[in-house]
């Protein structure tokens, strides 16, 4: 059996992960390999429900911990139901978000809980991508871009600018921890040539 491989693309909002994601996805379903295209929050139907709770709404909705816990909890059921049986049957998942989001969203930019996201990952979560690309894109550029999207799920663009250079510095501080697992690629540029720099970089 080929052996399962599990990618993730992360970055700020507005930074076109999402696309290079369906890209990447289509690229190797062209290739003949099994891909389970997903997100997070949200992936399963459990932690769609809970995707619906974080992401639209008041900023002030949830603190950061309460925010912590409940992503948490979508990643959980998201895994479970999603990620390993796609693994274990040799798979390719391609997931549009994963743990580094928490880890800089809650453990970062909405406090200082960056121990706490490490144990509940450990705790109930246990496993990480082969293979992250981290798309880089001017906050400027990125917060632009995603408050021009049409939709009900503004709530982290909602916080502003501030959060998302924030945001940005703590995913190039976690690439600089993590260089054999995350790919910086650099997203403002055109949609091919992102897409071209993906493909490079793939394990």
């Amino acid at each position: 059996m080929t052996p399962g491989l599990f990618l993730s693309f992360e970055g700020i909002d507005g930074s076109g992960k999402s696309t290079q994601a369906r890209r990447l996805a289509g690229h190797l379903l062209d290739r003949g390999r099994e891909v389970v295209l997903t997100r997070e929050p949200g992936g399963s139907p459990g932690a769609e429900e809970i995707r619906r709770l974080v992401l639209e709404g008041d900023p002030d909705r949830w603190s950061a911990e309460t925010e912590l816990l409940l992503f948490t909890a979508a990643r959980r059921d998201h895994v479970e139901r999603v990620i390993r049986p796609a693994l274990e049957r040799g798979a390719v998942v391609v997931s549009d978000r994963f743990a580094d989001s928490t880890r800089v969203y809650q453990g970062i930019t909405r406090g200082d809980l960056g121990g706490l996201v490490d144990r509940l990952h450990d705790a109930v979560i246990g496993i990480e991508p082969d293979r992250t690309f981290l798309i880089d894109m001017p906050p400027e550029r990125g917060l632009d871009r995603a408050l021009a999207r049409e939709g009900a799920e503004t709530r982290f663009e909602n916080f502003g600018l501030d959060m998302a250079r924030r945001m940005r510095t703590g995913f190039l501080d976690l690439a600089r921890r993590l260089p054999g697992r995350i790919a910086v690629i650099d997203g403002d540029r055109s949609e091919d040539a992102v897409a071209a720099a993906v493909l490079k970089a793939l394990p």
